[in-house]
C-alpha cells in the first residue's frame, strides 16, 4: 500500500511538473524572435520578445517600442500595430517586449521605483521603515534597458530615433520613473492604468517634483485608465494629470483617456490604438 501511495504521489508530481513546464513554455515564449540576454546589471539571464514589422528590411530604419510585462497583451499589440500600419495611420515599429521572470518574484523588484516599497501598500511608508532591501529596483532595471538592451537592439536591428516606452500598472509606474529620470532615452511614454498610488501616492509626488528635469526635445506621454477601476487608482491617475497641468515644462505634451466600463486588465486592450494614434499625431506635428 505504501509503495502504491509513493508511486501515485510520484506520478502526480511528474504530471504537475509537466503542466508547469507547459505553462512556462506558453508564458515564456512568443511567436516572434525570442532572444536571451545575459545581463551583468541584473546578474541574470533575461529574455526579450522581438516583433518585427511585416516585410522588415534592414535597409529601412524603424521606430522602436519597448514594453514591460512582455507576457501580457502581446498579441493585441501586434494586431493593432499591423492594422494601423496597413491603414497608413501609424508607421509600423519594431516591438520589443520584456517578459517578467518566470517562477521568480521579480516584477515588483524591476518595475517599482526606488522610492516605493516592493511589497506595495496604500498607506504612507513609516519613516523608520527604510531598509534599502524593501525598495523597488526600477533604477537597476532601467540601467539594464539603457546599457544592455538598447545597445543590443541598435547593433542587431535597423532602428531610428523614434522610440517609445510603454507599461501597464506597475509597468506604468516604471514608465513615469523613466520619463523624469532618463527623459532622453525615449520620445514617447505610454502609461496604462499606472500604479501611482504606492505609499500614499508617492509616485505622483515624485513625478510632479521631477517634471522639471525634462528638458530638450519635445516629449509625449499618454495616460489612460479604465472607467471601472477603483477609487484609489482613479485618484492617483487624476493626481498625475494635475501634476502635468501644473508642473510640465513647455516641451512636454500629453494626452489621456478613460476607457468606459473597462476594468484594470481591460483598459490597455482598449488604450493601445488610442495611444499609438495620438503619439503618431504628435510626431507628425513635430516634423511639420
Amino acid at each position: 500500500m505504501k509503495r502504491y501511495l509513493f508511486s501515485l504521489l510520484g506520478l502526480i508530481a511528474i504530471v504537475a511538473a509537466g503542466w508547469k513546464f507547459t505553462q512556462y513554455q506558453s508564458y515564456y515564449t512568443s511567436d516572434y524572435v525570442d532572444v536571451v540576454l545575459s545581463s551583468e546589471v541584473l546578474n541574470e539571464d533575461r529574455k526579450v520578445f522581438i516583433r518585427l514589422p511585416k516585410g522588415y528590411d534592414k535597409a529601412h530604419s524603424y521606430p522602436l517600442i519597448i514594453r514591460t510585462d512582455g507576457n501580457f497583451n502581446l498579441a493585441r499589440w501586434d494586431e493593432v500595430l499591423s492594422s494601423l500600419a496597413e491603414q497608413g495611420r501609424v508607421e509600423d515599429a519594431i516591438l520589443v517586449s520584456i517578459p517578467n521572470q518566470f517562477w521568480t518574484e521579480t516584477r515588483n523588484r524591476d518595475l517599482v521605483p526606488p522610492y516605493a516599497r516592493q511589497d506595495v501598500a496604500i498607506e504612507a511608508r513609516p519613516e523608520s521603515d527604510n531598509d534599502p532591501a524593501i525598495f523597488g529596483r526600477a533604477d537597476r532595471f532601467l540601467q539594464f534597458v539603457e546599457s544592455e538592451l538598447l545597445p543590443y537592439l541598435e547593433a542587431n536591428y535597423s532602428i531610428n530615433d523614434n522610440r517609445v516606452l510603454s507599461g501597464f500598472s506597475a509597468g506604468g509606474s516604471f514608465v513615469l520613473y523613466t520619463m523624469v529620470t532618463k527623459p532622453a532615452l525615449f520620445d514617447g511614454y505610454f502609461a496604462f492604468s499606472p500604479a501611482a498610488w504606492y505609499d500614499d501616492s508617492v509616485v505622483v509626488k515624485e513625478f510632479a517634483k521631477s517634471l522639471a528635469n525634462i528638458q530638450g526635445k519635445p516629449k509625449y506621454i499618454y495616460l489612460s485608465i479604465g472607467g471601472a477601476e477603483n477609487d484609489i487608482i482613479t485618484g492617483s491617475f487624476h493626481g498625475l494629470l494635475d501634476a502635468l497641468e501644473q508642473y510640465a515644462p513647455a516641451n512636454v505634451r500629453w494626452g489621456h483617456s478613460i476607457s468606459e466600463d473597462a476594468g484594470h486588465s481591460q483598459n490597455p486592450v482598449v488604450s493601445v490604438p488610442l495611444a499609438l494614434s495620438e503619439y503618431h499625431h504628435f510626431r507628425k506635428n513635430q516634423l511639420m
